[in-house]
């Protein structure tokens, strides 16, 4: 037993540990000033950042253009931003700042879905639905990592996928949870997992299933998805109203359909050359079945989305940069052409106003 020197007085035991707790409290609130000092995503970022404003916003909403997040290192790293889109498809480089902070965006119509991680001691996951004056309208809790999201061409639904395990599709034993959101009410429509699943007419209700990539039709209620099972990983066709779905073919992953409801972009998954799990960027047709692979090498691990009907977008990040930084790509959807830098410092983009084919 440790005892008081002669002539001192031993502190109660509580006031000592209220003592080191507050020591520590201070240690940690200096080191996060030293680390928001230091870290180049607190700092002005170089380029022409317009600030915000709901007129500005209104403006660039009434032609055609492309909501992302932005990754840009300065004030704007996080949150979601407007650029237009010009005539020839290529995104401007001034940025319109839309206040909210998401980690993965989507935009439709009149609706938008903002996938937040709330990082702290104990991390929330939150879907927040936006109107178009990007002002949040509901709000709708998440079991897990931001993933994906997309919003039905209306604006009516959405789709949330999230890890609830694991942080990567390559990851050996991950686990996704996708949610399909009512973005009219507010409230959720339940997880993938709850609706029937069919492959050739007979119930598939195994209990590895996991679903993800979500991707709707122009009628707003049919949609196409992944689920991984058994090993296999296959497309499926899926109906809200009856909520049903069933398999189309094997070997597809985060399914992204064509403007014009023909063709379905997808990642093809591949071995790298020392064995690890890498994607290129294939396009199925849905008549004929036939798959065109694009001209882009680069493993993109990313769902992607069509600039019109012509032309993929995807997110890659700078091979050369230790900063989280990443770009948004192009591509031509028919196999030829080469791979072009369509928006710097720019993630998960979806593009409204263009009219079809253009």
């Amino acid at each position: 037993m440790s005892r008081a020197r002669p002539g001192t007085r031993a502190l109660p035991a509580g006031r000592v540990a209220a003592f080191v707790a507050l020591a520590v409290v201070c240690c940690i609130g200096i080191g996060a000033v030293l680390v928001s000092l230091t870290d180049p995503r607190t700092q002005p970022a170089a380029g022409d950042v317009a600030p915000p404003a709901a007129d500005d916003l209104a403006s660039v909403r009434e032609g055609a253009h492309v909501t992302f997040r932005s990754t840009a290192l300065g004030p704007t790293y996080g949150t979601a931003v407007l650029a237009t889109v010009d005539d020839s498809g290529r995104s401007s480089t001034t940025v319109h700042p839309t206040g909210l902070t998401c980690d993965r965006v989507a935009e439709a119509a009149d609706r938008g879905l903002c996938l937040v991680a709330d990082r702290g001691a104990l991390t929330a996951y939150r879907a927040v639905v936006f109107d178009d004056r990007y002002q949040p309208v509901a709000t709708i809790d998440l079991p897990g990592e931001p993933s994906r999201a997309r919003i039905s061409p209306d604006g009516r639904y959405g789709a949330a996928t999230v890890f609830v395990s694991g942080h990567s599709y390559a990851q050996v034993g991950f686990s996704t949870s996708t949610v399909i959101i009512d973005l009219r009410t507010g409230t959720s429509l339940g997880d993938l997992e709850q609706f029937e699943l069919r492959r050739d007419g007979a119930l598939v209700d195994a209990a590895d299933r996991n679903y993800w990539g979500v991707t709707f039709a122009a009628d707003g209620t049919t949609f196409y998805a992944t689920v991984a099972t058994g090993g296999e990983h296959l497309l499926v066709r899926g109906d809200l109203p009856t909520r049903t779905m069933t398999t189309v073919r094997a070997d597809v992953e985060c399914p992204s359909l064509s403007p014009d409801g023909t063709r379905i972009a997808f990642k093809q998954r591949r071995t790298g050359p020392f064995g690890q799990v890498e994607w290129g960027l294939g396009v199925l047709d849905l008549a004929t079945g036939a798959v065109v692979s694009t001209t882009e090498t680069r493993s993109i691990d990313d769902q992607p989305a069509w600039l019109d009907d012509d032309t993929l977008l995807y997110g890659l990040a700078r091979a050369d940069e230790a900063t989280p930084t990443t770009d948004v790509w192009s591509v031509p959807a028919d196999g030829s052409g080469a791979p072009e830098r369509f928006a710097e410092a720019a993630s998960s983009p979806t593009v409204n106003g263009l009219t079809p084919g253009g």
